[in-house]
């Protein structure tokens, strides 16, 4: 979440943008401009601006003269920004009546339609002024907002949250970055605005630094690597959001989601397995068919209920342990699936692995006793602990998300076990010695939940495991068990995921190692290349005998150089490279490289399938 202070330095930039905006292009409509991590936009309708200094053509029009503007242009946009900030001292707020405020942007059906919400909700409608102190325009004779002029300054309608003082912006601390299309309010039934993006810091260091930061992002970019690397693809005929896996990129995913079953299945978690449509009804208990607004519409049936492709598996659980009697003698039962799930999200927030619409999750229920809660996150805390150390996922924080005591109105279930629950998660993670902090408020409806976020090698916060603690979808299924007076109780609910989605986790990891996994994780542990075409036969045996120790090795057998098979394989990121040339095949041995280090000289060959097995077991970086 970014700072307040920052936040409000980001918004006042993003005003000054609008300024700046309205100066050079006569005639835009501002929409909205919002702070956002890392900095600020604005949303703008360019269609019926005007160009300050251009030259009509002929008797048209400037509105004949579509506005178009572009990366090109931000630049200038930038310059006009740092002249407009030397002549402004103020942020002052400004209360009008609806009245007013319509007046004011009279022609502006964005902040119009804004205006008239406020209103309809009986909320206070503030303009904020920035400008010459000595010029603070009055209320009663404020000019139409559709233009800037430094003698008046700047108006916007705004609630506020701003700089105290102007000095506080760093005229190098900020950067317009790149333009982006959007529709007004996220619907595609609305406008498609120009979105202007900025980013924004205290001062140029910060701001190098991060610059610097997004250079690198750059370079390990998932998707840039996941073509490069040979790993997935996402094709227009099967659609955005639905990434298909080529053999390289479906082993890594396999040896993934391997690890995670291995080490929840030998603590005594068990595999079940669901499909993936479901009768409405299931939704409709869940209360996701009224609430929930990713779900794709429903196929309908002749003759039958409507179904709908799932896109969350926690009704499919409870239904499960429904459907069976349970005693307090088998709680806790464990139960997870690694299975796919189908959301609709929308196409302009689609990211290569991290935001797509086929999502398969390391799922998790454990159906417990409210004593039960403890010992059962303690073990989850474990595994999270244990897949953090292999992936080398070092650097993370948890955030321990409770209830905000003053609305209690906002939350089900009882009061005792929400403090108990809250107390017992803190607890666990203090006394690992974990970084965390409290989000009050922040809590689910139905109960208290730990998100972990990890920083990667340059940086950059990611979201991945969480525990939750559920007491509402027991409550609505009607979920039970006999406890040891022979009543019965409704057992509580924990939700677990530890990669989240295999998807964004499998992205995430293709950044955090660049694309040069370790051997373990490697889709291709050794390239087998022979010096010439006299090795061919020698170099496919000895790809054989480490296939047959299990070792994932691709054999380069073409018609090249030796300098281009090593060129070609150090570029997929290889961990090992075995050369075969005509000592290799006397003495069956292989001249090793090593990513990393280069050459390590010769080594029999069952001493090299020795040294790799080794050091995939051991999970090393």
């Amino acid at each position: 979440m970014v700072a307040q202070p920052l936040e409000h330095l980001r918004h006042s930039l993003a005003h000054l943008l609008g300024a700046a905006v309205l100066d050079l292009y006569p005639g835009s409509k501002l929409a909205i401009g919002p702070a956002i991590e890392d900095g600020f936009y604005y949303d703008i309708d360019f269609s019926s601006a005007e160009l300050r200094g251009q030259t009509r053509i002929g008797t048209q029009t400037y509105a004949d003269q579509k506005m178009v503007i572009s990366d090109s242009d931000l630049p200038k946009i930038e310059k006009k920004m740092r002249e407009i900030l030397k002549s402004w001292e103020v942020f002052e707020k400004i209360d009008v009546t609806p009245d007013e405020a319509r007046k004011i942007y009279n022609g502006n059906q964005y902040k119009t339609e804004l205006i008239n919400e406020l209103e309809k909700n009986k909320q206070p409608i503030t303009l904020y002024y920035s400008g010459p102190e000595t010029s603070i325009p009055a209320k009663k004779s404020l000019l139409q907002a559709t233009s800037y002029k430094p003698q008046a300054g700047f108006l916007d309608l705004c609630r506020g949250g701003h700089v105290e003082d102007v000095k506080e912006i760093d005229p190098e601390g900020f950067k317009l970055t790149h333009i982006a299309g959007a529709y007004w309010r996220g619907s595609e039934k609305n406008p498609m605005l120009t979105r202007i993006y900025g980013l924004a810091f205290y001062a140029k260091e910060e701001l190098d630094a991060h610059l610097r930061m997004l250079e690198e992002a750059k370079k390990r970019d998932h998707r840039k690597l996941g073509k490069e690397l040979g790993l997935f693809t996402i094709a227009e005929e099967v659609g955005p959001g639905l990434p298909l896996f080529y053999p390289k990129g479906a082993i890594l995913r396999r040896l993934v989601e391997n690890f995670i079953t291995e080490i929840q299945e030998k603590r005594g978690y068990m595999p079940i397995w669901i499909p993936h449509v479901t009768k409405g009804e299931l939704y409709k208990i869940s209360g996701h068919l009224e609430k929930y607004d990713a779900l794709y519409p429903p196929m309908r049936l002749p003759d039958e209920a409507d179904y709908y492709i799932k896109p969350m598996n926690c009704p499919h659980f409870m239904m499960l342990y429904k459907s069976l009697p349970h005693s307090y003698r088998e709680l806790p039962i464990r139960y997870v699936c690694t299975t796919t799930n189908y959301r609709y999200e929308k196409s302009g927030e689609l990211s290569g692995l991290t935001r797509v619409r086929s999502l398969t999750q390391d799922d998790c229920h454990v159906f417990a006793t409210s004593e039960q809660i403890e010992k059962e996150v303690g073990l989850m805390l474990d595994m999270i602990e244990e897949t953090y150390k292999v992936f080398g996922f070092n650097d993370f924080h948890v955030r321990v998300s409770i209830r905000d005591i003053k609305t209690p109105e906002k939350y089900i279930g009882d009061s005792d076990v929400w403090e108990k629950s809250e107390k017992i998660l803190e607890g666990l993670i203090k006394n690992r010695n974990w970084k965390y902090d409290i989000g009050e408020g922040e809590a689910a409806f139905y109960g208290p939940k730990l998100d972990f976020i990890f920083k990667d090698v340059i940086g950059r916060p990611w979201q991945l495991s969480t525990v939750q603690l559920d007491m509402n979808l027991p409550q609505r299924f009607g979920l039970e068990y006999v406890d040891t007076d022979g009543t019965k109780k409704q057992p509580v609910v924990i939700h677990r995921a530890i990669l989240g989605s295999t998807e964004r986790f499998l992205g995430i990891l293709i950044e955090h190692y660049a694309g040069a996994f370790p051997v373990w994780l490697a889709p291709v542990q050794v390239a087998v290349l022979s010096v010439s075409d006299k090795q061919s036969e020698a170099a496919r045996a000895v790809e054989q005998r480490l296939k047959n120790a299990s070792i994932r090795a691709e054999l380069n057998n073409e018609n090249e150089t030796l300098g281009k098979k090593i060129r070609g394989a150090e570029l997929q990121k290889i961990p090992y490279l075995a050369v075969i040339g005509e000592k290799e095949v006397v003495s069956d041995m292989v001249a090793v490289r090593q990513r990393g280090k280069g050459d390590l000289g010769q080594m029999s060959v069952e001493s090299f399938i020795a040294e790799v097995t080794q050091e995939e077991k051991a999970k090393s970086l």
